[in-house]
């Protein structure tokens, strides 16, 4: 690129919108443009629109952004990023992908779709191979649809890979202990949260039951042949406020001992590692030796909040190996993700400032494997 990205934030408003406008802040490749929000927010400034609820404060300009509203014509971006609510993004998003607009998303609308990848750039980076397919099956022209996982699955899936690649994975249980944040803003409420847990998370259990398999899976044409692995999941939310916690038991296919476990996940990288790409944190797992690690208190900024942390690695009396993860839930498990799928992207020239990147480039499969 010979120019910053311009770059439009939809749901702005929302935590993760926040998240977005945070780390876009000062980034090298990308600058925000627009910000999108409600039908309600829409005319005010950003400032009095937005709750506010990051631990920095509003980025310097953004404050003073006129809201607008989420159509692909009040729009001025190369590219958007999404944080809308599931239970509206669907069309909006497929919208501005018809408009010519990429979406790089973070809601769950299209994840499951047989031709949008479903990426995470360190773990899948060649499932963008999937691109021509959806844009000649959706008769997009430069437009096109990317998401990332529920922030849960992230977590799990980044542990996951290195042991797949390394030994192969044939069976998951995963129990989860998941922040307030991630039900998003008011969410639940202190008098259901505080002193408590609650054991039930509309749909998780079954995205983490299917989201793994289709991004451990290898691209076929042009869709995905899921991995056959089988997972299992039981899912609780309690009274922490950011950093989702993870307790894993695997099977794998040839035999290791704890020592192969820990130098496979400690030693693993990936395309926005080997590229140097901004957000892509030095190592996707950091592996911690201590017998009380990891905490969310303690370990969920690990990398800027980009990696995963894995602790108590030791042998499964039911599977073979179990461990505990934590994953920052609305960095690494939603903003910061798809901040670095939108950087890899832009390394295999699908993204880019809209004079520089053509139709040609977009729908070009062999500048997308990694």
């Amino acid at each position: 690129m010979t120019k910053r990205c311009k770059v439009a934030v939809l749901g702005a408003t929302g935590l993760v919108g926040q998240r977005f406008l945070q780390l876009l802040e000062s980034h090298p490749w990308f600058e925000t443009s627009t910000v999108t929000a409600s039908e309600g927010s829409a005319g005010k400034r950003y400032r009095d629109a937005v709750n506010w609820l990051l631990e920095t404060p509003l980025p310097e300009g953004a404050g003073e952004r006129v809201v607008r509203r989420t159509r692909p014509e009040e729009v001025d971006a190369d590219f958007v990023f999404s944080a809308l609510d599931s239970s509206v993004a669907g069309p909006i998003e497929e919208e501005f992908a018809r408009s010519g607009v990429p979406v790089v998303s973070n809601a769950s609308a299209h994840r499951m779709d047989e031709d949008v990848p479903l990426l995470l750039a360190d773990v899948n980076p060649e499932h963008v191979a999937l691109l021509p397919a959806q844009q000649q099956r959706r008769e997009f022209s430069t437009g096109f649809l990317v998401t990332n996982p529920n922030c849960s699955t992230v977590g799990l899936v980044t542990a996951l890979k290195p042991l797949d690649d390394a030994f192969g994975v044939e069976a998951v249980s995963v129990v989860t202990m998941q922040a307030a944040s991630g039900a998003g803003y008011p969410g639940v409420s202190s008098m259901e949260l505080l002193g408590n847990v609650i054991p039930f998370i509309a749909k998780e259990e079954e995205k983490l039951q299917s989201e793994p398999r289709k991004i451990l899976g290898r691209v076929a044409k042009a869709t995905i042949e899921p991995a056959r692995i089988v997972l299992t999941a039981q899912v609780n939310r309690v009274p922490v406020v950011d950093g989702h916690l993870e307790s894993v038991s695997v099977k794998l296919r040839r035999k290791a001992s704890v020592a192969e476990l820990e130098q496979a996940l400690s030693e693993y990288v990936s395309g926005p590692q080997r590229a140097g790409l901004p957000s892509a944190p030095e190592r996707p797992v950091i592996v911690r030796a201590e017998r009380d690690r990891p905490q969310p208190r303690l370990d969920r900024m690990a990398a800027g909040g980009m990696a995963v942390v894995v602790g108590l690695i030791r042998p499964c009396q039911i599977l073979d190996f179990r461990f505990t993860l934590l994953v920052h839930n609305t960095i690494r498990g939603a903003a910061g993700a798809a901040l670095l799928n939108a950087e890899w992207l832009v390394k295999k020239g699908l993204l880019g400032p809209r004079d520089e990147i053509s139709p040609a480039q977009a729908g070009n499969e062999a500048t997308l494997v990694s």
